[in-house]
């Protein structure tokens, strides 16, 4: 794939080539969401420093750690998760976004064996006609997000199952349905649910991974001869009638949308087809951006500014794939060297940092 291996062309005037606003990059670490091993937060720890220095915007929790399965993750049990996410909380100078995927079934980061409540699979949710079931299941997951302190939960998958043998959608039932519009009601009555609990709902994962029939966690993943506009149903119904709080993008390429990048770095998908043509105003977050879709392809820095010239507003580091104690400085420093260089604007920087703030205005008073 010769298109990805060229070093980032994009471009923005002269005139944003100057000096950093301090005011402005001390805000960076905000636009950054990102995973630590351990169940407590021990003295010495990066993250931490991430939260109390750089005002990290977020965190995600995990329940396995797969850069090295002896080291203990972050969910135990629901005493001691719910006083992990107070001690992060407590750190942090601005709201932190606590996130975690509890989408049900086989994506289920607090399981029952852990003391946790169970939660079914979207596809046996979406199996029924109604949403009864699904705004149960819905309500259930949300409380307990609540009590244990987690306000995101990166869920529901909106995904047409197209594919159902796809590895990393269909087949493990991740998805409601191939019907856009039950996909849609299920993912309404999800987020209804949630929002009544004030926990934030994310969709996943835009413009479609139903059609796949790779997974972007191992590769490249093209859909370019599978994927369908009717993928967008579901988006789309789901603005329509304010169900949104957050989209995440799909590490995928499709030519027919962009001949060049996959959407994550995309902006005729994220700016382009997101926001202008569907009309989302919100913030966008990526896909973890360790997974071999963007790391094979791409190096630290093109992925980290490509992806925010392209309209992402905030960038999942899950830190579990593979583990690097200093990717908040790192990426920190990858923006700022983008804007002198030119590939980003302080004026699209701030555009995002506006959106995240307004999130977290959803979640609580801001600390600032």
């Amino acid at each position: 794939m010769q298109i990805f291996l060229s070093s980032m062309t994009r471009k923005v005037s002269k005139k944003n080539c100057r000096r950093l606003p301090m005011n402005l990059s001390e805000q960076f670490g905000t636009m950054l969401i990102l995973g630590f091993p351990g169940p407590t937060l021990e003295k010495g720890m990066s993250i931490r420093r991430d939260i109390v220095e750089y005002r990290l915007g977020g965190v995600i929790l995990f329940n396995r750690c797969l850069h090295d399965p002896s080291q203990a993750a972050n969910i135990l049990s629901p005493d001691q998760l719910l006083e992990l996410c107070s001690s992060l909380q407590d750190l942090a100078p601005d709201t932190l976004l606590i996130g975690v995927d509890q989408e049900g079934g086989q994506v289920r980061r607090l399981r029952p064996e852990a003391g946790f409540a169970d939660l079914c699979s979207a596809r046996r949710m979406g199996g029924e006609h109604n949403t009864d079931l699904t705004s149960k299941m819905a309500h259930a997951t949300a409380a307990q997000l609540a009590e244990l302190g987690i306000n995101c939960n990166f869920a529901p998958v909106i995904d047409l199952n197209s594919n159902p043998s796809n590895p990393v959608i269909g087949a493990i039932e991740r998805s409601f349905s191939n019907e856009p519009e039950r996909v849609a009601r299920h993912a309404a009555a999800w987020i209804e649910a949630h929002r009544a609990h004030g926990v934030l709902s994310c969709l996943k994962h835009f413009p479609g991974h139903g059609s796949s029939a790779a997974d972007s966690h191992l590769g490249f993943v093209d859909v370019s001869d599978s994927w369908q506009s009717s993928e967008l149903e579901p988006y789309r119904r789901l603005l329509q009638d304010g169900m949104v709080d957050l989209v995440m993008t799909g590490h995928l390429y499709n030519r027919h949308l962009d001949p060049d990048y996959p959407a994550t770095l995309s902006a005729p998908i994220v700016n382009g087809l997101l926001r202008s043509e569907l009309g989302y105003a919100g913030v966008v977050v990526s896909d973890d951006m360790q997974m071999k879709a963007i790391t094979d392809l791409f190096g630290f820095e093109e992925a980290v500014c490509g992806s925010l010239a392209a309209g992402v507003d905030m960038l999942v580091f899950g830190n579990n794939l593979d583990y690097g104690p200093d990717i908040c400085p790192r990426a920190i420093r990858a923006i700022e060297s983008g804007m002198e260089r030119g590939m980003l604007s302080e004026g699209q920087l701030r555009q995002s940092l506006g959106r995240i703030k307004k999130l977290k205005e959803r979640l609580g008073t801001d600390h600032d």
